[in-house]
């Protein structure tokens, strides 16, 4: 015997279909959107990354500039790299505590910014991945006014995808969808080395 718990469910159910219908039905822009993916949780560039899969399955065109990270040996960089209408671009050296060099990581960050301006002025790429730029706005290592103009300049209809800690105020304001990972738990704290495939 349900106690008509199940019949409740339906009314429920229902209930929530008609309002997300309605939400469905009132969203009908289509344009190119900048999305921010911050905080200090694990995944943010793991999702930007699944976006670029996405994107691919349905034949469009890509490119990535990976801002901090140096290393080529990452699985992604390894597969999606690979793929047809993929550019990607490993332009950093290392993470910034790292190096340990403010003027060699603003070079790198400039050079980087002159690819990832290269794919904000080329239509036929539809979406673009700026992996760790948000690290590039916090350190000044570019001026934010220059990269704000850049990326609202885009074709209107490219998407971006920028990840990293501390997204800037200007940053977050400018951009369609925003979301902050939070740190709940992590291996790492408690001694468990980055894993092949899960990390990298």
């Amino acid at each position: 015997m349900d106690n008509g718990i199940n019949e409740r469910h339906k009314v429920r159910m229902a209930r929530k279909k008609a309002i997300i219908d309605e939400k469905i039905a009132a969203a009908d822009i289509d344009r190119g959107v900048l999305l921010v993916l911050t905080g200090n949780g694990k995944g943010k560039s793991s999702s930007a990354f699944g976006m670029v899969a996405r994107a691919l399955g349905h034949g469009l065109r890509v490119g990535v500039v990976q801002f901090i990270k140096g290393r080529t040996d990452s699985g992604e960089e390894g597969f999606l790299s690979k793929q047809a209408n993929v550019s990607w671009h490993v332009m950093g050296d290392g993470f910034t505590w790292e190096t340990q060099d403010r003027e060699r990581d603003s070079e790198k960050a400039k050079v980087a910014w002159d690819i990832a301006r290269g794919f904000l002025q080329n239509p036929a790429i539809d979406l673009v991945v700026f992996d760790e730029l948000t690290y590039t706005l916090k350190y000044g290592y570019l001026d934010s006014d220059t990269v704000l103009r850049d990326l609202q300049n885009r074709p209107a209809t490219q998407h971006v995808v920028v990840t990293g800690r501390g997204a800037p105020p200007g940053l977050v304001e400018i951009a369609d969808t925003v979301t902050e990972m939070a740190a709940v738990k992590h291996a790492f704290a408690a001694g468990v080395r980055a894993q092949k495939g899960v990390e990298w």
